[in-house]
């Protein structure tokens, strides 16, 4: 099977491809370019909002191939991370929502902002969306630097597809590439799911994906 950048080479299609394989286009530039420009930050507290699929994980691990850092998901923050965040510079709290423990999220901060450390939080919506009960932790969630990941534009719908079917091992042409861009939501999530109902249908059916195929998972 051909990788991702062979195939990116057979479409002519322009590489701009940055560690770890992470595309940036329109759609995620000012995000890139923030986790680039570490640490030359206006403020230590960057928040990385966008929907499921949108790269957030993606961008925090490109950051902490390059920074030295301590990640843990906002569901499982306890007093024990309280403890071992000291010891880095840089931490990360991914998928934080409105279930997160506002006290426990609070002291971390607070932490963090005391030992002068660098914060990334992600989320689906702007933590300034999120209706916390705390008013203290309300007030901090307005420090951050709000950076969103917009839905994709044709270029990066192009390269995700590409990305979806090279990891299931699929070639497709690219005039069926450009069909799909023009007729599904422009959604990180339905992209990853249109690949998957195709390549169901094509296996169910035993025929490579095809015009047909495409056309029956689009409902036409």
């Amino acid at each position: 099977m051909r990788d991702l950048n062979q195939l990116i080479i057979d479409f002519d299609f322009e590489k701009n491809f940055k560690d770890l394989d992470f595309y940036v286009s329109k759609s995620n530039q000012n995000v890139f370019n923030l986790i680039d420009n570490w640490p030359r930050w206006e403020k230590k507290y960057l928040n990385i909002s966008g929907e499921k699929f949108s790269g957030k994980t993606h961008l925090v691990n490109i950051f902490l191939e390059r920074n030295n850092g301590y990640k843990i998901l906002a569901k499982d923050i306890n007093n024990k991370n309280l403890s071992e965040i000291k010891i880095y510079e840089n931490i990360i709290i991914e998928d934080l929502d409105e279930n997160v423990d506002e006290r426990l999220l609070y002291t971390l901060i607070n932490i963090v902002d005391l030992e002068n450390k660098y914060l990334i939080i992600t989320s689906k919506i702007p933590l300034v969306e999120i209706n916390f009960k705390l008013k203290d932790l309300l007030s901090r969630s307005k420090n951050f630097i709000l950076s969103s990941i917009s839905n994709p534009d044709d270029e990066l719908m192009f390269a995700l597809i590409l990305k979806n079917l090279s990891d299931r091992q699929i070639s497709l042409d690219k005039k069926l590439i450009n069909y799909i861009i023009k007729r599904i939501d422009r959604s990180y999530s339905k992209i990853s799911e249109f690949i998957y109902k195709i390549d169901e249908m094509s296996l169910k059916k035993k025929k490579p994906i095809d015009f047909k195929i495409i056309k029956e998972v689009l409902g036409e």
